[in-house]
């Protein structure tokens, strides 16, 4: 097979990367039309985006065959080839606003909290629209005006006072003149005294509100005079008094927005001096969060990743095959819990452009940026913030996260655990009879591993005419066929592997020797390196062809040769439980008997 790449790493991809690997913009939620059961234009399953659902055809049926192949129809707009390419082919989604990505800062530990140096509390509130959050400040700007600022803030509040003092005046003459008209117009007593108290509490509710106008002014003055980058204002009120009075002298904002500004405004190599001089610091605390966050910027300071792709102005749509539709008896639809929260998305993507074509008021406009962020944050990874997102029946919808990770996901299910050629897999048992790099193979099973030698070799030695009689033989189990199998298996070492491999020694080479039964043998002493037992483990057998993986067994992955732990040093070959009680047993004095004239290692020798 043809080497297609060298090496595959994993890492964050910019907005313009996403649109690059996109085949068109996915702008309605809806996936098939129920009358045509056809995919729906601008949808989840458009065929002008992923390609066709019939090889070689285009949706309207102007094009068929391969003849036409790489024609784009005219009509239809839907490219003949194949139908597989509906499962590499993506699609994308153009955010109104930006989202932060939720493995970013949600993640232990937060990596985007790390970078910005924030707790991710403070960042939560920030992205979640809670609080406001203070991008720069123009400090020289704001040191040159804060005295004039200051003499203004005095008269303000001056003017604030003299309205209210004018107003109580005028109002408390006016209920005088009320109070006397009513006695003469022999009102009685509890009236007048009813109607003296209300216009008393109509004063006091406003000065309640004179005062807290001066406690907004001068709060927001003294906010202003120790304002830095990465303040966090939850006061709604003294945030809008900060931006109609002083926004020359600082920036700022909500949600993903503010959070991008921020990241850009990080000076990586000044970050990485200052973290390398925090390292000599007296404080154990300081030190190890000067390491935390070198270990998370150090790969943005060494330009591998931009660090603003943390922030997400595009949403990759995976292929539709990779998230199916399937059509059950009674003309239902069975669907992915992908396309319910590719559709949840969508939905609020598209209100937000709408409202915001439309004006509508901050508030509204925030909380449906909020509600978008929550939508990118299900499809990743639902549950990881909150709540989880249920589908029918109350259950979770699994999310692009609950795909990939765990038992079940798409790494050590599909790609690490698939099926190979020249491989086996049963349960193992132990072997005490065995040395420490043999393992016990059952015939059956060494039969079906290295039948292609055994078929080779029967017919070198003249016991089959050609290979189809070879194979016959095989398949009979025929008596010569066994001989074979031990010469061909003799100084032809094979792999075991059990799974999680966690270290380098959980796969280890031995020779292998034919047993009976159905399940493999494996010594006890190298149960530690696999971190193996006998209550039903299981453990593949895999078999090294060409002589050069051969040798590299042999010399570097035999378990004679693998006795020391890679990580401490320390031996991992030790005896434990059933040995360490027989070599107690043993070697346990016997005072009554008479003693031995020899000694013996096995019963062999004493025969």
């Amino acid at each position: 097979m043809e080497k297609i790449f060298d090496e595959l790493s994993i890492s964050l991809a910019t907005s313009d990367q996403m649109r690059s690997w996109s085949f068109g913009e996915v702008k309605k939620p809806e996936t098939i039309n129920y009358r045509t059961l056809k995919p729906e234009k601008e949808g989840l399953f458009d065929e002008r985006i992923f390609g066709p659902t019939k090889d070689w055809e285009c949706s309207c049926g102007r094009y068929k065959r391969i003849r036409y192949r790489g024609i784009v129809c005219e009509r239809c707009g839907v490219e003949v080839t194949r139908r597989e390419v509906r499962r590499e082919r993506m699609g994308h989604i153009e955010l109104a606003a930006p989202v932060t990505h939720i493995w970013y800062f949600k993640g232990v530990p937060s990596r985007l909290g790390y970078f910005l140096d924030m707790s991710p509390k403070e960042l939560e509130k920030v992205i979640y629209f809670a609080a406001y959050l203070v991008v720069s400040v123009d400090d020289k700007k704001r040191t040159k005006d804060l005295s004039e600022i200051e003499e203004a803030v005095e008269a303000e509040v001056e003017i604030v006072e003299e309205e209210f003092t004018e107003w109580e005046v005028k109002r408390l003459k006016q209920m005088k003149v009320e109070i006397k008209a009513m006695e003469n117009a022999k009102v009685p007593e509890a009236e007048i005294q009813l109607r003296t108290k209300e216009i008393e509490k109509e004063i006091k509710q406003k000065q309640a509100k004179s005062d807290a106008e001066i406690k907004v002014i001068q709060e927001a003055f003294s906010t202003l005079k120790t304002l830095k980058p990465k303040t966090l204002i939850e006061n709604d009120t003294l945030w809008r008094e900060m931006i109609d009075k002083y926004d020359e002298y600082f920036t700022g904002g909500m949600g993903a927005e503010a959070v991008r500004e921020l990241v850009q405004l990080v000076d990586l190599k000044a970050e990485m001096e200052k973290l390398k001089s925090d390292l000599d610091s007296k404080s154990a605390q300081r030190r190890q969060r000067a390491i935390q966050r070198m270990k998370v910027i150090k790969p943005f300071a060494d330009g591998k990743n931009p660090p603003e792709a943390m922030i997400l102005e595009v949403i990759p749509v995976i292929p539709p095959e990779l998230r199916p539709m399937v059509q059950l008896d009674g003309g239902r639809f069975a669907t992915s819990d992908l396309n319910d929260l590719y559709r949840r998305l969508i939905n609020r993507n598209n209100r937000l452009k709408k409202l915001i074509e439309l004006g509508a008021p901050d508030i509204i406009i925030s909380n449906e940026k909020r509600m978008l962020q929550e939508s990118v944050d299900a499809l990743f990874d639902n549950g990881r913030r909150g709540r989880a997102v249920a589908g029918a029946g109350g259950r979770g919808l699994k999310s692009l996260s609950d795909m990939l990770k765990g038992k079940q996901g798409r790494f050590r299910q599909n790609l690490l655990g698939k099926r190979v050629d020249y491989s086996a897999r049963s349960v193992i048992v132990v072997g005490p009879h065995l040395d420490l790099q043999q393992c016990g193979l059952p015939k059956m099973m060494a039969l079906e591993l290295f039948k292609p030698f055994v078929m080779k070799r029967l017919v070198e030695l003249g016991l089959a005419q050609n290979i189809k009689s070879a194979k016959r033989m095989v398949e009979r189990s025929r008596a010569q066929v066994w001989d074979v199998l031990a010469e061909v298996i003799e100084e032809h070492p094979v792999l075991l592997n059990r799974a999680p491999t966690l270290h380098r020694l959980g796969i280890q080479a031995f020779e292998p020797i034919l047993v009976e039964g159905k399940a493999i043998q494996v010594h006890p002493l190298v149960c530690e390196a696999f971190n193996a037992d006998f209550d039903g483990d299981q453990m593949a057998v895999h078999v090294p062809l060409s002589a050069e993986a051969q040798a590299e067994a042999r010399v570097l992955m035999l378990a004679t040769n693998n006795v020391l732990s890679p990580a401490s040093g320390n031996p991992i070959v030790s005896p434990s439980q059933d040995m360490v009680i027989g070599l107690y047993y043993i070697t346990e004095c016997h005072d009554e008997l008479d003693t031995a004239e020899y000694a013996f290692a096995d019963l062999n020798e004493a025969s």
